[in-house]
């Protein structure tokens, strides 16, 4: 695979390996988390709460989804019908995007990111970056999304904004140069934690999250995750306030 070319420095701050997490996307948002990042629906919060998390020392992340379009999303009718594919299986209120689309889909993500710097966030969360991945209706390929998935990093990062991977563990050696962290769901339920390790080494870490909807033994879990630098908490799958930590 080739990788993409473009790239910009990073933001000035930076995530570190070893910050604490939580990731909360569903209502009621609970802000008052002891802990280093908090990753929020940017629909939750408003930019008093974001500037409060900041006066403690909280950094946020702003989730946007770049590769599907959900049709509560505000600005629903920027998006051309010949860009919207298929419906997600799993979310019936989301449809694929063609990525390939960069002219119509840059401008929109870069107003999106916009959007959330101007609110108050540090960071962003780009969501279902595996379309090459699932039926979409496009054929959309691993290329596609790292050259897509680049634009976006120097967009993010033309905003003073950090930016990370989000899954795709086999896109790790394309995007690592271009991300700050990376956000993984159930790498350790799944097996594939040892596949994105490289961001650990490379200084940036990785926010994980299993589910309780899975059998898992957490301290198990929570073992394995101090042994690789790797911030892991328990969630629902609607990602609510509850979470569980590791000691």
């Amino acid at each position: 695979m080739v990788c993409a070319q473009f790239w910009a420095a990073a933001p000035a701050f930076a995530f570190s390996v070893g910050d604490s997490w939580d990731w909360q996307l569903t209502e009621p948002v609970d802000l008052d988390r002891n802990v280093s990042v908090l990753d929020l629906h940017p629909d939750l919060v408003t930019p008093d709460d974001l500037a409060a998390l900041r006066q403690k020392g909280v950094r946020t992340i702003c989730y946007v989804s770049i590769g599907t379009l959900e049709n509560t999303s505000v600005d629903f009718n920027a998006f051309p019908d010949d860009v919207l594919g298929k419906t997600y299986e799993d979310w019936p209120d989301e449809r694929f995007l063609d990525i390939r689309r960069l002219d119509v889909l840059l401008p929109i993500m870069k107003s999106r990111f916009e959007a959330c710097r101007n609110e108050g966030f540090d960071a962003i969360e780009p969501d279902n970056m595996d379309v090459h991945d699932n039926d979409s209706g496009f054929p959309i390929t691993a290329d596609d999304v790292v050259a897509y998935v680049a634009r976006l990093a120097t967009i993010a990062h033309s905003l003073d904004l950090g930016i990370g991977q989000k899954n795709v563990p086999d896109l790790t050696a394309d995007l690592i140069n271009h991300m700050d962290f990376l956000i993984a769901e159930s790498c350790f339920q799944d097996k594939w934690c040892d596949d994105v390790n490289a961001y650990v080494r490379a200084g940036k870490p990785i926010f994980d999250a299993e589910y309780t909807d899975r059998p898992i033994d957490f301290q198990e879990a929570c073992e394995f995750a101090a042994q690789q630098n790797i911030a892991m908490i328990l969630k629902d799958r609607d990602l609510t306030s509850p979470v569980q930590t590791c000691p």
